[in-house]
């Protein structure tokens, strides 16, 4: 067995015939989490004074072992009947997210900030676990959503036009006793958002009496409208773990 052939069945999850990510995919996630941990502690100025050193040796480290990861993924891609070359393969969008993410642990050693490029480094996870044993649980989901489309579109046009009347009774109740917090819609619309999700921050309180009513009912309501999607996913989840169920 060649090298690229070797190379290929360990990092591209497409090509393992067995469950589960390969030895070496499961180091890569390990060392993107290692990595994404690093990267949250390094933000946290307790954590890094007098430790600067050493963050830049560990984000080295990681530099050279991603490196060499992306480049042993180029290489052995041609054993992928869905790539005609190396070329081909690093044209692709998770290629290209591979490469901002090298990018971004060079980014910091040449003066530039790289923390938001190193977000990307999460996104590495879902793309080799939707191809590894968690593709089922993430197709499940998107079935789901998808087969619950029209419904979840229903559900958000209800919502808005909901948060768009909050937002004008609002307005018209409360302009003139609060015109910072309600002097036009769009600044109403704040509280409505923060009714509707139930969040109710309590920054911004209606003081008028039909104000108060209106934010009644408003909240009331947003009870329901949020538990209308929810319904509809847990449906639509019910459905599909039966189907996965019988198709076992």
């Amino acid at each position: 067995m060649g090298i690229r052939k070797t190379l290929s069945e360990a990092l591209d999850p497409s090509l393992r015939t067995g469950h589960g990510l390969s030895k070496a995919n499961t180091l890569v996630v390990i060392l993107i989490c290692l990595s994404i941990t690093l990267g949250i502690a390094e933000t946290e100025v307790a954590l890094t004074d007098g430790f600067e050193l050493y963050y830049e040796v560990a984000h080295l480290i990681f530099f050279v072992i991603f490196l060499a990861e992306y480049l042993a993924r180029v290489y052995s891609a041609p054993e992928n009947p869905r790539y005609r070359s190396s070329i081909d393969y690093a044209l692709t969008p998770s290629s290209i997210l591979d490469l901002l993410v090298l990018v971004s642990f060079v980014l910091p050693f040449i003066g530039l900030e790289g923390a938001l490029l190193r977000m990307f480094r999460a996104a590495r996870l879902v793309r080799l676990a939707n191809m590894g044993r968690y593709s089922l649980a993430l197709q499940m989901i998107y079935h789901a959503m998808n087969e619950r489309r029209y419904e979840l579109g229903v559900s958000i046009v209800i919502a808005f036009s909901l948060m768009l009347l909050a937002s004008t009774a609002l307005f018209l109740a409360e302009r003139t006793v609060q015109p910072e917090a309600f002097g036009s819609i769009p600044r109403a619309m704040w509280w409505s958002v923060a009714t509707l999700t139930t969040v109710g921050y309590g920054d911004i309180v209606p003081l008028t009496i039909i104000g108060r009513i209106a934010a009644g009912l408003t909240a009331v309501t947003g009870v329901g409208l949020i538990a209308l999607p929810t319904g509809i996913l847990a449906g639509a989840f019910t459905e599909g773990l039966t189907k996965a169920r019988n198709h076992k």
